[in-house]
């Protein structure tokens, strides 16, 4: 019989409520834009779609990331659906500040830095900032899209990995 626990969350308890919140899988993203000194590229799991009429979709950064002045600031940015392939690259945005030299790259026409290889990418004008806590929501009008077949990169109780079909 498995165990639940009911709690209420609280700086006390913040390492059960962040695992709580691993419990939810996600797809896994690379967001670029192009900072004051170059691009700049951050993973996150926080997209979502928001309407697709206007296309909009959004996404979370943390207001403690050294990267997060770049993104509030950036009037265009590409948020990057990762493949299954794309592994290193999610470890690379997560730890790595010049990731970006270690990539074949190029710059969208609004110099947005735009990698290849990922299953889907949204090319955005920002539309709106919100405050949210210790995160802002960054949310973006979908200028252009490109997208291809293959399998995603998953995040789930803080690791990453593949997904496998059942039925």
């Amino acid at each position: 019989m498995k165990h639940s626990r009911s709690f209420v969350p609280s700086p006390e308890n913040a390492r059960a409520f962040r695992d709580a919140l691993g419990q939810f899988g996600t797809g896994v993203t690379v967001v670029t834009a192009m900072g004051d000194d170059g691009p700049v590229g951050m993973t996150a799991n926080s997209f979502a779609s928001i309407s697709m009429e206007p296309p909009l979709v959004m996404w979370s950064p943390a207001k403690a990331s050294r990267r997060f002045r770049h993104f509030a600031a950036a009037q265009h940015f590409a948020i990057h659906v990762l493949s299954e392939t794309q592994a290193q690259i999610c470890m690379g945005f997560a730890r790595t500040p010049d990731m970006f030299d270690r990539l074949d790259w190029h710059a969208s026409p609004e110099g947005v830095p735009l990698l290849e290889g990922c299953l889907s990418r949204f090319e955005c004008v920002q539309s709106a900032v919100h405050d949210a806590g210790d995160h802002a929501i960054v949310v973006g009008e979908v200028m252009r899209t490109t997208t291809t077949d293959g399998a995603p990169l998953l995040f789930y109780k803080g690791r990453i990995g593949g997904f496998a079909q059942t039925g």
